[in-house]
């Protein structure tokens, strides 16, 4: 048998076999116009994203004379300004400030407004409707204009002296109209058939929110508390107004301390915000997917 006939015969017998099972898999595919502008929109969107990050970081390695040269990379590296920042500031104390008062806000904005929003939805009562209202009203009410009565509360209720000045802090965001509603609507997906079922078993009905409903509600709950504890974390105009002791002050009002009248230690400052981004990227990375999953849960609810 000659070597054509060898060749006509693997020929027709791939052929078959794609005829069968499709073409190969190896086969290179072609990429649309528009997939591949998605793909070169997301990488520059990426690159924004990402370059103000690295560079602060990469301005943190960098010695004091190396900031006025416009060099990206570092040409000395150096870890003097987080020796320095970590011994000569209360930074250490202002980052203990910061995750005390984000931990309190954050783990009474989970109880509270998730509680509230199961009452809104499944108890019926007279004003319900009104009420709810009534708390998103507040939404339309600027943060600056709530400046004043907060300071007042605290000043009478003396949450501006002393250790109370950690609660004098928090107190604000203690609960949320934008985590009432957000538990609200999600409550709404949790089967009432569910927790009238609950109730003929003789569950209390705090048993039932903790119980069942909550658990079906994990990634609002996820999502809601991440980003609490995110704006939390860079609070600056209310902390700023409300700490007495410099000793109280929060991470974002202790780093602005670097900026003085004269000169602003920039290094410094890079180093400091460094430092500050590293709690936010831990919770991130821990919840992301409960926060992926509630954004789309959201998003497909009818």
């Amino acid at each position: 048998m000659t070597t054509s006939s060898y060749t006509s015969d693997a020929e027709r017998t791939l052929q078959l076999a794609e005829r069968i099972v499709g073409p190969s898999s190896r086969a290179p595919r072609r990429l649309s116009f528009s997939v591949l502008a998605a793909y070169i929109l997301l990488s520059l969107g990426a690159v924004v994203m990402v370059v103000p990050f690295i560079w602060m970081i990469l301005t943190s390695l960098k010695p004091a004379p190396e900031l006025v040269q416009f060099a990206f990379l570092p040409r000395n590296p150096t870890l003097d300004n987080y020796v320095a920042v970590l011994t000569t500031s209360s930074f250490g104390r202002w980052y203990f400030n910061s995750l005390l008062v984000a931990i309190i806000s954050t783990t009474s904005v989970a109880f509270f407004d998730s509680l509230v929003g199961y009452t809104l939805n499944k108890f019926d009562f007279p004003g319900k409707n009104l009420i709810f209202l009534g708390i998103l009203a507040t939404l339309m009410v600027p943060t600056e204009m709530l400046i004043i009565p907060w300071f007042t509360m605290s000043v009478d209720w003396g949450w501006h002296v002393g250790i109370m000045q950690y609660w004098g802090i928090a107190f604000p965001g203690v609960i949320t109209a934008v985590g009432i509603f957000l538990m609200r609507q999600f409550f709404d997906g949790v089967p009432n058939e569910l927790i009238d079922a609950a109730r003929i078993d003789g569950v209390n009905e705090f048993g039932i929110w903790w119980r069942i409903a909550m658990p079906l509600v994990k990634p609002a709950v996820a999502a809601l508390c991440i980003f609490n504890f995110i704006g939390n974390w860079n609070a600056y105009l209310w902390p700023l107004i409300v700490a007495s002791g410099r000793q109280y002050y929060t991470l974002p009002v202790g780093l602005s301390f670097f900026r003085g009248e004269a000169v602003t230690e920039w290094e410094k400052m890079m180093t400091g915000a460094s430092l500050a981004t590293v709690p936010l990227l831990l919770v991130f990375i821990i919840f992301q997917r409960q926060i992926i999953r509630g954004i789309a849960l959201t998003g497909i609810k009818g």
